[in-house]
């Protein structure tokens, strides 16, 4: 059975019971102070199980917590897709939000970039352009039976300082399935294929593998475009 806890959670863990213990030994009943923090640590590492939607051409959200303004915006320069301005959907973690990071769509990873840079709030916009990031192209099936690509973007936030990813170039990934995590408090963005509109809203409440963000079979049609 897979542990209720990310792997990468059981050495931060370790430190705060640690210390908490020696706070213990060398404070007597001022020890309980630094339970509350050994528990959180405990509780931010957590690693629940998710039902993931089935059906072809879904994108489902990467991450746990809330959608911030949906831009438009052109995705990281090191992907190399292009400067054409793309729909932008930004989902903000804070410290209290499960941080293991899934997956949104199925396909192949033909990108992936990492990307030093600032600790800005990652709740502010500049955040996508400035802060450090660690980038991926996941090339799908598109609605035509084409491919498309879609870029997922891991950012680190005001007080993360670690962004953990398992993807490697070339490899095949499911919607949901697990693929990294940040710590502590930060955003994930993704970057949605020109005609696909969100079905989220600013302000809603993510969960990460089961939240749909967009269905790629649904494509806008405006003025002057034709569908054959």
């Amino acid at each position: 059975m897979r542990s209720p806890i990310h792997r990468e959670g059981w050495p931060a863990i370790g430190i705060f019971a640690g210390l908490n213990a020696l706070l213990f030994v060398f404070a007597g009943p001022f020890g309980w102070l630094g339970v509350p923090l050994t528990a959180w640590c405990v509780w931010f590492f957590r690693d629940p199980e998710r039902v993931v939607p089935t059906g072809n051409g879904i994108v489902v959200s990467p991450a746990d917590g809330r959608v911030l303004p949906i831009a438009v915006a052109a995705p990281p320069p090191e992907l190399e897709m292009g400067d054409a301005p793309l729909t932008r959907i930004s989902i903000f973690m804070n410290v209290f939000n499960v941080h293991v990071n899934r997956n949104p769509c199925d396909g192949t990873v033909v990108g992936l970039a990492y990307r030093p840079g600032r600790f800005f709030n990652a709740s502010f916009d500049k955040a996508s352009e400035h802060n450090e990031r660690m980038a991926a192209r996941i090339r799908t099936r598109g609605p035509d039976g084409g491919t498309v690509d879609i870029a997922v973007v891991q950012i680190a936030g005001l007080v993360a300082r670690r962004i953990k990813c398992d993807l490697t170039d070339g490899q095949a990934v499911t919607r949901g399935e697990r693929y990294g995590i940040i710590r502590f408090g930060s955003r994930l963005d993704v970057y949605l294929p020109q005609g696909i509109e969100p079905l989220v809203v600013e302000g809603q409440y993510a969960v990460a593998g089961e939240t749909l963000l967009a269905n790629l079979g649904a494509v806008v049609v405006t003025a002057g475009d034709s569908i054959s």
